[in-house]
């Protein structure tokens, strides 16, 4: 790294960083998202990042950022923030630091989740992983590039975003930005999404199709099974096969070791239900819903169309199914009744394999490798579904993070401060590298 550069913005400005994310956790109860019950209000947290890079901007005249703030639904705000370089061409982007919370209760809290409180390197409560440390740590690099105001050939653009926890409005954040063009520029160069964690590259992410089985039998007496088509037992039996075939279609992909995945693909149950009644009752359906996490070298509308294939074939041949004890069966022919699988799905998206070759990619490695000590970039079947949708629209997004994924969405949330000092050398680091 130039000497002038490391020395200009300097180490990360604890003091003014602690400050800022205490008055951002100070709002994370005003910013928890799970509509209709919580609606965050962004605009609480966006007001306290103007309140520290105003003075540094165009708007007041104090400074060369140019602060853009983009409201599609009130209290509800995105905001742009740029640090001007010298060549039109020549751009960089740090986006996805999200303004909203996963919710959290007080009760099950060691500590106050709505008040930031430290012990030793620990920054602790609701979004200091997730991802309002991010947001305080962007904001203090941009604040530091409007303060010391070194000769860029780059722009650096930060994107503080709001409504990324939970997608059910949608026209809130960075799908509207993105459909407004007003991210349109930032194709020209990398785009950093700030939005992971443990301080390495995240390099790929999991397609989500979320699945439900309704499985119809005929509620009788438990003491008279004979008479009666047990959905439970019709659920479970059907669900092996469905697993059995989907592993067998879908098996680990080759691509999954170069980029590290943790897991390969899989699909499993997480919930179950059915509609009551007395335990000498077998009743007459129930349901099943789960997930499938797909790696992004398969594609979402294969899966979907073949556990339907799955889930007819198994309704055409039901007597054949395994039936579990002398009496357990899925058809009554002196009724005429046969047991019933239906499959439905929710709204699935795509996972994401970040481009290897992409020098945006290269330059997050070396810088990582130079901050950190190491690099070892990884893939998870968890999703950002918001990035894929950028990829497509023609980005070079890459991903990095400097929360903890032990505490990413968990109760007694929290960061160090040393990982977040060391964010701040990586993005410097990062922006130093892409000069040339």
């Amino acid at each position: 790294m130039s000497c002038s550069l490391e020395q200009t913005l300097g180490d990360l400005n604890t003091q003014n960083f602690v400050t800022l994310l205490t008055k951002l956790i100070g709002e994370s109860k005003y910013v928890q998202n799970n509509p209709p019950e919580l609606i965050p209000e962004e605009d609480r947290i966006v007001n306290h990042v103007l309140e520290s890079l105003l003075p540094l901007s165009t708007t007041t005249g104090g400074g060369p950022l140019i602060v853009n703030h983009v409201t599609y639904v009130s209290k509800r705000g995105n905001l742009i923030v740029e640090y001007p370089g010298t060549q039109p061409d020549k751009i960089l982007s740090f986006v996805g630091m999200h303004m909203d919370v996963v919710p959290a209760n007080p009760i099950d809290w060691n500590f106050d989740p709505f008040s930031l409180s430290t012990e030793g390197d620990q920054l602790r409560g609701r979004g200091t992983t997730d991802c309002l440390g991010h947001v305080a740590l962007v904001a203090e690099l941009m604040r530091r590039l409007g303060e010391t105001k070194p000769k860029l050939k780059s722009t650096v653009v930060a994107v503080f975003i709001s409504s990324e926890e939970n997608s059910s409005i949608p026209g809130v954040g960075v799908d509207a930005l993105v459909k407004q063009g007003l991210l349109n520029k930032l194709k020209q160069g990398p785009l950093y999404w700030i939005d992971t964690a443990d301080k390495q590259p995240c390099i790929g992410t999991g397609g989500v199709i979320p699945w439900k089985l309704h499985v119809t039998g005929k509620l009788f007496h438990s003491g008279l099974p004979h008479k009666a088509i047990n959905p439970l037992e019709l659920a479970m039996e059907a669900l092996k096969v469905i697993q059995l075939r989907f592993y067998k279609d879908f098996p680990p992909h080759p691509k999954e070791e170069l980029y590290g995945f943790a897991t390969p693909s899989t699909m499993k149950p997480t919930q179950w239900s059915y509609p009551g009644g007395g335990n000498n009752q077998i009743p007459g359906e129930c349901a099943v819903s789960g997930d499938v996490r797909l790696t992004p070298f398969y594609d979402i509308s294969d899966v979907m169309k073949k556990l339907q294939e799955y889930v007819e074939e198994l309704n055409t041949n039901i007597e054949k199914i395994d039936g579990r004890g002398p009496v357990s069966k899925y058809v009554l022919p002196d009724e005429n009744l046969r047991g019933r699988i239906e499959i439905s799905f929710d709204d699935a998206y795509p996972g994401v394999a970040c481009n290897l070759d992409s020098r945006g990619f290269h330059v997050l490695c070396k810088a990582t490798e130079k901050v950190v000590g190491h690099v070892k970039p990884y893939s998870i079947t968890g999703s950002l579904p918001l990035i894929r949708d950028l990829q497509d629209e023609g980005f070079d997004v890459q991903t990095s993070g400097y929360g903890l994924m032990a505490t990413y969405h968990a109760k007694n949330e929290y960061c160090l401060l040393s990982d977040m000092c060391q964010g701040y050398k990586v993005f410097v680091n990062v922006i130093d590298q892409l000069e040339d």
